[in-house]
């Protein structure tokens, strides 16, 4: 089996992914040598045995209906075990219908708001009003079916799941503070299955180049899913790039729409980055693996940061095997690991989100100083 504690599988379990799915292999294999701040820190590296399970026992094609991804990497709307299991909520459903004057539009409206309808509806329309006609182009964005997802919503003649939703908010939040007409290359870490990407490279007004940076398996995913979405040439992978000393972005840029790499590959790329993105994923590592990616970010010359993560930080690790942080990051720790930078503006709400129990999801975008 999968050991949590050195990201080493055993042998029987080596042989499944070997055999399966190669790139994913290859990728698990080269982490065990790459240093200690290229690794996934423990919240991640406990997901990662139960993701890889799931992928080898059901498959990559529906990977957005995976137990695991949802709770990791694919982010819902709907009230916990709802996908998967909505006999938990059909107690509460049958104790409305049985009223003396059962409301069929109330049982309606109760079952939107489990599946997360009304909270998808509701960003929807905060990303409507705010969208505008500038570059970077948002007013196309439909997401694809590609990975079977248990949660999609047509609003309009567009397909929208809280991934996507979470960073067309996140992008016009951007549109508000700076002018992004000229975004062209943009370098995420720990983007997911690629939702940023589809966003960007899904409107060819936007003349875009996206990297993305992750950790196995998810790197594997979003290679997938990429790949899928912008057909196989179009999208360098892991085993197309590991070889090379250098990765000069402007040549990556001519050859390529979109590139997948690993953590241990990012001191490569070569040139300068327009924009450097972080959705949730900071939160839920350790500080100097944080810091060792923002440097990047800035030997980059990257001309801005954008970042979504819990101003509280992250609930702390109660054991070595349980998930959560060693060392929480909170919000104003982000000042300090860009010395070089300056703090353009912070939201929560409309494009970030509040927390029923206080916590703030926050959007926080930094300046690259003159």
């Amino acid at each position: 089996m999968l050991s949590s504690k050195n990201n080493s599988i055993g042998l029987p379990l080596r042989n499944q992914v070997d055999a399966k799915y190669p790139l994913l292999s290859a990728m698990l294999s080269d982490m065990e040598s790459a240093p200690e701040v290229c690794k996934a820190t423990q919240f991640w590296r406990n997901a990662s045995v139960f993701i890889v399970q799931d992928l080898l026992e059901h498959g990559v094609e529906d990977f957005r209906r995976l137990k695991t991804a949802l709770s990791f990497f694919v982010p819902t709307y709907g009230f916990p075990g709802w996908w998967n299991d909505r006999t938990l909520y059909h107690s509460l459903i049958d104790a409305l219908a049985s009223l003396q004057h059962p409301d069929r539009k109330l049982e309606l409206r109760l079952r939107r708001f489990l599946a997360g309808e009304k909270q998808a509806y509701a960003d929807y329309r905060v990303y409507l009003a705010a969208r505008d006609t500038r570059a970077l182009f948002l007013d196309q964005a439909d997401e694809s079916s590609i990975g079977n997802p248990l949660e999609q919503y047509l609003f309009g003649k567009a397909h929208f799941s809280r991934s996507m939703l979470n960073y067309l908010l996140g992008l016009c939040f951007l549109k508000s503070q700076i002018d992004t007409q000229g975004i062209r290359i943009v370098l995420e870490v720990g983007g997911g299955f690629g939702t940023l990407g589809e966003i960007l490279l899904g409107d060819e007004r936007n003349h875009c180049f996206y990297i993305n940076v992750d950790i196995p398996p998810v790197a594997f995913v979003a290679t997938w899913y990429l790949q899928k979405l912008l057909r196989v040439d179009n999208v360098g992978a892991y085993e197309d790039l590991k070889k090379l000393n250098d990765l000069d972005v402007a040549y990556l840029q001519r050859r390529y729409k979109a590139i997948v790499l690993c953590p241990w590959q990012l001191p490569k790329p070569k040139g300068t980055v327009d924009l450097f993105v972080n959705f949730i994923s900071f939160q839920e590592m350790e500080p100097l693996v944080v810091r060792n990616y923002l440097n990047h970010a800035d030997r980059l010359g990257t001309g801005h940061v954008l970042m979504r993560n819990l101003r509280e930080g992250k609930e702390k690790a109660a054991t070595e095997d349980s998930l959560g942080v060693r060392e929480p990051i909170r919000g104003q720790d982000y000042d300090a690991f860009l010395p070089n930078y300056r703090l353009r503006g912070t939201n929560t709400e409309p494009f970030g989100f509040k927390t029923a129990d206080g916590f703030h999801s926050e959007l926080r975008l930094y300046a690259r100083c003159k």
